[in-house]
């Protein structure tokens, strides 16, 4: 049995969606439930910034996380396949009456994604301080707290709604199907079967 990580919302339904049209049945997690065992898999339905974790310490073989956690996590996984949805991008998000500005002595960015931002950054060579916070990231430039932001964008409605606007893309990202490395040499074969199939459902033959 192949156990496999994916997160809550619309990425998990969507690769459920997959699992429907790979064996012609519903595949759906019951209103509270955290396990569904179907078909000879067990998926687990976690938050989607624990699913590096439970896979990379082999709780699940398999997991479902887009590319921009994957990224912020920085843990050793075997990235099997782009899945092609759940695709936004992470971006930089600056006050909609001001363009950005790198050459000011200072620069605060508030951001969830500290690893990436720093990287970004530090390639750059533009000296920052990074402010963390876990929601409501687009408040910050508005009060004063930072210059800017580094947050996920999907259409740019949530930062236009706010006052803000993106200003620069850091990378794309879509949801990929990984894998832990011990399980993907124990379970080869069984592991691309399965991402055979999944690519066939997604892309076709």
């Amino acid at each position: 049995m192949l156990t496999i990580a994916l997160p809550k919302g619309r990425i998990g339904e969507d690769s459920l969606k997959v699992f429907e049209k790979i064996f012609d049945k519903p595949f759906a997690f019951d209103s509270r439930k955290l396990i569904l065992e179907m078909e000879g898999f067990r998926f687990l339905r976690v938050r989607n910034q624990d699913v590096p974790t439970y896979v990379y310490h082999q709780a699940a073989d398999l997991g479902v996380v887009g590319l921009d956690v994957l990224e912020e996590k920085g843990v050793d996984l075997v990235r099997l396949l782009d899945l092609g949805f759940g695709k936004c991008s992470v971006s930089i998000g600056i006050k909609s009456d001001q363009e950005l500005d790198f050459t000011k002595p200072s620069l605060k960015v508030a951001t969830k994604m500290e690893n990436i931002t720093r990287d970004f950054f530090s390639k750059k060579a533009i000296p920052v301080e990074i402010i963390k916070l876990y929601g409501s990231i687009e408040l910050a430039p508005l009060v004063g707290l930072a210059d800017m932001i580094v947050d996920i964008v999907e259409t740019g409605e949530t930062m236009r709604q706010n006052g803000l606007k993106p200003a620069l893309t850091i990378m794309q990202s879509s949801a990929y199907l990984v894998a832990n490395k011990n399980s993907f040499y124990l379970k080869k074969d069984e592991i691309l079967n399965l991402r055979q199939k999944i690519k066939e459902a997604l892309y076709g033959a």
